[in-house]
């Protein structure tokens, strides 16, 4: 199962401008937060969890939300993505994999799950 998502850097520094931390709280875990440099990263972020959401499909919603889905980086700063085991179980999930980019005015997320 494939997903990718792309959205506009400008968009989300206007959002984080216009609603401060609260925003990047309604889709981001505190550790997820504790890793956004900046809204640049802020865009990649939401850019992969849709991409994981689209992948499973059925987007964010009842059945996977924004916090189902957790970004963490290994040590040398790849992207990877962890579902919750309750979206795992539910769409029988073994593995996923993420890649972002970051191009000119825009943040591209692309991922894919692999079933058990």
């Amino acid at each position: 199962m494939i997903g990718i998502d792309l959205i506009k850097i400008d968009r989300m520094k206007k959002l984080i401008e216009k609603y401060n931390h609260k925003f990047l709280e309604k889709f981001l875990t505190p550790q997820e937060i504790s890793l956004v440099k900046n809204h640049r990263t802020a865009a990649g972020f939401w850019a992969a969890k849709e991409a994981a959401s689209k992948a499973l499909g059925c987007g964010i919603g009842a059945d996977c939300s924004f916090h189902d889905i957790t970004i963490t980086k290994t040590a040398k700063g790849a992207p990877l993505l962890e579902l919750s085991a309750k979206v795992k179980a539910q769409f029988d999930v073994q593995t996923s994999a993420l890649s972002i980019t970051h191009d000119g005015d825009y943040a591209i997320a692309v991922v894919t799950h692999e079933k058990r």
